[in-house]
């Protein structure tokens, strides 16, 4: 039907081309940005997701930055590091020479010193971005939660938010100087030195500081010497009688109740004794001391007494001539350690043995020498303690057993009382009777009660055995402290010192190359996760160029089509006007 009032033709003709244009919009838009959703009203949902995509893509690229800052870092505290270790090197040898007698060591001090200074400028320039890993300033260096630097690794997205991901690193195992002590190469402030007097500290010979593993106090048996005088010749009915005693009680040791006074064995010596321990070719004469000595301990032995006889040697094993001990056995089954020879009756002479006696000491008393220490965290001290021939027991202590004994916070034991409170919490349980006292400010006495230990000499004894500490060896020098020619019995201790301090640096420059590595795959790794991204926001929201440009051309054509139509369908209307004029 054909209408003045509606073109029905023009309105469908209209209607088609602005679809057409309206996508041919769409299209051009397409083409000119590259992106097939170029807003959120695109898409929603895709252009939310490629948004975030692409901040999570700005923020790894800036890790990546970050990580380039780290391997800088990183590289500075190394080379630095490797350049200390080859000084120390040098260093070391130097002191191995100037051990040689007749070197001349104000020389070769000068070249330490040169050494010293070297190192000390590597330490202090050592830096990047105001970062110095070498030279530091903590308060407390051993401190984890002070004495550490973070770095950025990584950037993460996940359901409860956003993350940064650092690697840590602790420059206590880096710094060669801390403001406060500790660095590599100064002495470790953790030193728990001689631990309140558990261990002791000695010259090995070689004018070299050691710190003993065990320390005991132990008694043996009792005995007493005499020089011999002979020979001895022995007729028929000539004698040498006398009575020996072995294990009383000493008087001095304080023992409560009575004393035991021993076992008293009569000794007779004759000629036939002699002829029977020397052979019938002695003819009853004693020529030699070694002679009288086998013929004592052979009728000490035979009778029962509990004691014996004996020669000696030097410390070159030589013998010493005419020399002959007595001594007590200790098996007669009394708590005593004693031998004594009372009541000599001799028809000819006693070859120089005479009235004469010894008291064995008691073994379970020891005297620590204290002196205050601290436990610092992470440092554990171990040992084993035993009282005669019971089986040790072993103990350790830290600083939070410390703390939580003495009621402290440092880990500080700064005086005899509070180490006698502290050996008590440790040993009690075990050995109820040992007794620990603080005799003054700087003596500790341990001691087995009298009323529950009577015994005295050879099997007596007290102390602590198996000495050890965590993070020992430590250094316990200041590097630039070293000096041969003020100090050349330390010599080999400083060979010692810098041996030591030259592994730690070692240690350190291996803990800096295992740094450098793992920053290198997480810089490799963010660089393919940038790449990756890009790619996915691109799958998400750039246009397909070849399929929008085609499109682009045959919306265009359509567009021409539709102004040709509605061309056509308003010219109907005119031919109507035509008709009523």
């Amino acid at each position: 039907m054909t209408s003045l009032l509606t073109n029905a033709g023009a309105i469908s003709a209209l209607s088609t081309l602005r679809s057409i244009t309206r996508s041919a919009d769409q299209t051009q838009a397409q083409v000119a940005s590259g992106y097939r959703i170029g807003n959120a009203a695109d898409n929603a949902a895709y252009w939310s997701i490629a948004t975030t995509m692409r901040s999570d893509h700005k923020a790894i690229s800036a890790v990546g930055d970050a990580l380039n800052l780290a391997d800088a870092t990183v590289a500075i505290a190394y080379e630095g590091m490797s350049a200390t270790i080859d000084i120390l090197a040098d260093f070391k040898s130097k002191l191995v020479a100037s051990a040689e007698p007749g070197v001349d060591r104000s020389k070769i001090q000068k070249e330490l010193d040169q050494l010293k200074d070297q190192v000390s400028a590597i330490a202090s320039s050592a830096s990047f971005a105001g970062q110095n890993w070498l030279s530091t300033e903590f308060p407390d260096i051993y401190d984890d939660t002070q004495a550490k630097t973070s770095l950025v690794a990584s950037f993460t997205r996940q359901q409860s938010g956003v993350s940064l991901d650092r690697m840590d690193v602790q420059l206590s195992k880096l710094a060669l100087f801390n403001s406060t002590g500790g660095g590599m190469l100064q002495a470790d402030p953790r030193d728990p030195k001689t631990l309140g007097g558990i261990r002791t500290e000695y010259n090995n010979g070689n004018n070299h500081l050691v710190r003993s593993t065990s320390n005991l106090r132990a008694a043996t048996y009792a005995s007493f010497d005499f020089n011999f005088s002979g020979p001895l010749s022995f007729n028929a009915g000539e004698t040498i009688a006398f009575d020996i005693t072995v294990d009383a009680d000493n008087p001095a040791d304080g023992l409560p109740g009575a004393q035991n006074p021993g076992k008293t064995t009569g000794i007779v010596i004759d000629r036939a004794l002699v002829d029977t321990v020397l052979g019938v070719g002695a003819n009853g004469v004693i020529s030699t001391y070694t002679d009288y000595a086998q013929v004592l301990n052979s009728v000490l032995g035979s009778s029962g007494s509990g004691a014996r006889a004996t020669t000696y040697r030097d410390y070159r094993n030589d013998p010493i001539i005419d020399r002959i001990g007595i001594w007590t056995q200790q098996n007669s089954g009394l708590d005593g350690s004693f031998v004594g020879v009372t009541n000599i009756a001799s028809t000819v002479s006693s070859g120089g043995l005479g009235n004469a006696s010894d008291f064995s000491q008691r073994g379970q008393e020891i005297a620590l020498n204290f002196t205050p220490f601290r436990i610092f965290d992470g440092v554990e001290v171990s040992f084993n303690f035993g009282v005669n021939n019971s089986p040790t027991q072993a103990y350790t202590f830290n600083s939070d057993f410390v703390n939580t004994t003495l009621g402290k916070t440092d880990g500080g034991i700064d005086t005899s009382g509070e180490m006698e409170t502290l050996l008590r919490a440790l040993l009690s349980t075990d050995w109820p009777d040992v007794n620990i006292d603080a005799t003054s400010g700087s003596t500790i006495m341990m001691e087995t009660d009298v009323n529950a230990d009577r015994k005295s000499g050879s099997g007596t004894y007290i102390g602590f055995t198996g000495i050890s500490v965590n993070i020992e060896p430590i250094p316990t020098l200041n590097f630039l402290d070293i000096d041969i020619v003020a100090n050349p019995q330390l010599i080999e201790t400083y060979i010692s010192y810098v041996d030591v301090v030259s592994e730690r640096a070692i240690d350190g420059a291996a803990l800096l190359g295992s740094l450098q590595s793992r920053i290198g795959m997480q810089s490799d790794f963010a660089e393919r996760l940038t790449d990756s991204l890009e790619r996915g926001i691109g799958k998400l929201v750039d246009a397909d160029m070849n399929e929008a440009s085609t499109r682009l051309k045959a919306l265009q054509t359509q567009q021409q089509l539709g102004v040709q139509a509605l061309s056509i369908a308003n010219a109907a209307n005119q031919n109507i006007l035509q008709l009523l004029q």
